[in-house]
């Protein structure tokens, strides 16, 4: 007994901790059973927090958005995901679920159900019994990217971010998005990728275009990526990843491009756009990114090429905090004091560096080398 006990033990934390699951949803507001996939990324921390990513049209979204996903948060800074999808190719149901009126513009009833899915079961049950951070994104293409809209006309909507792929535009919509995106003072990701090759809505697109990009608002992150080469039914394949990386580019590491045209070129403090950058991070998503080595060594070089030594100290004080075992905050402050005209301090704190772990380009070489450096010259 204690035998069948175990393997139904395995058998259920393998299917608990897989990456992709499928599950019937039960939904009272449809009245009826919904397919939905769930992407959960490997070794989910309970201390952590994830960005949920809600796509619409999942049978044929809901893989892309993952392998995107995946990539992303592996080689290029995005924060690893929570990615749900719901099925709705099924009956059509995709053409239920977004229908609206012809000549309002509105959801149909069937609509305001689907909506009411989302937004009062769906993402409440995934809040509720997982680790989802504040920061949530919705995925549609089509007429499932114009359904997405509808969220805008709320005055809190539950998204923070919008990808829209070729949408198929309900009355209005063109003046009415840029009018709701107007009004919020969150700040608010917004995207929109289209198709080279001509259709009947495309004027419509531009038109929408043009109003959101008549918009002076700072909270507003607006991007627009036309792929010439792409039809209505190829472009759901591409600009995915672009979108990623628009949307999420503050979790990038300092690029050198980055590090020459801002850090290099601004009045303030070095530390000023670490601190800042990450503190925005906070701000929009609504959870904290560990400080990235790469980013430390931008700040540092940026601040011994502009003379800036102030900022060598806090950031000293934040790589005790970050990289409390090596040798960064130590050997940065050591030369604090040095830059300061402080000998005696630096040489005791070169000394505390030496007895670190080495990390990057610092060693206890070169530790060694500062504190016999200082002796020769100050004759301790």
């Amino acid at each position: 007994m204690r035998f069948v006990a175990l393997i139904f033990a395995l058998l259920f934390g393998v299917i608990s901790y897989s990456q992709t699951t499928q599950e019937i949803f039960e939904s009272f507001k449809l009245q009826e059973r919904r397919d939905v996939h769930y992407y959960f990324p490997e070794n989910m921390d309970e201390d952590k927090k994830y960005p949920l990513i809600i796509v619409l049209d999942g049978e044929y979204l809901f893989e892309q958005v993952v392998a995107s996903s995946k990539f992303y948060s592996r080689f290029h800074g995005m924060p690893q995901s929570i990615v749900v999808g719901i099925d709705q190719s099924k009956n059509d149901l995709r053409f239920e679920d977004c229908a609206f009126d012809a000549e309002s513009g509105l959801p149909s009833e069937k609509g305001k159900s689907f909506y009411e899915f989302i937004g009062m079961e769906l993402i409440p049950y995934l809040d509720l019994n997982y680790s989802t951070a504040p920061f949530k994104m919705i995925v549609g293409y089509d007429i499932t990217a114009n359904f997405m809209n509808y969220w805008l006309f709320k005055d809190n909507s539950i998204f923070d971010a919008y990808i829209s792929i070729s949408p198929t535009l309900a009355p209005e919509m063109e003046t009415r998005v840029p009018m709701r995106l107007n009004t919020f003072e969150n700040q608010i990701f917004y995207q929109v990728i289209v198709e080279g090759e001509q259709n009947k809505v495309t004027q419509r697109i531009a038109a929408m275009d043009q109003g959101i990009k008549a918009l002076e608002k700072e909270s507003l992150h607006y991007y627009y990526d036309e792929y010439k080469n792409a039809d209505h039914i190829s472009v759901a394949t591409y600009g995915i990843g672009k979108a990623f990386d628009n949307i999420f580019g503050m979790f990038k590491p300092i690029s050198p491009k980055e590090y020459k045209t801002q850090i290099l070129t601004s009045e303030e403090p070095v530390f000023n756009y670490l601190e800042s950058k990450y503190q925005g991070i906070v701000d929009i998503f609504g959870f904290s990114k560990p400080v990235e080595l790469n980013d430390i060594m931008a700040i540092y070089a940026a601040s011994r090429k502009k003379e800036d030594f102030e900022s060598l100290k806090p950031l000293s004080d934040l790589c005790k905090k970050e990289y409390p075992e090596t040798m960064l905050g130590f050997y940065f402050e050591a030369e604090y004091y040095e830059q300061l005209g402080e000998p005696k301090k630096a040489l005791k704190t070169f000394e505390k560096a030496f007895q670190m772990e080495e990390i990057d380009f610092l060693t206890k070489e070169m530790a060694l080398e500062k504190m016999d450096a200082l002796k020769a010259d100050f004759g301790f």
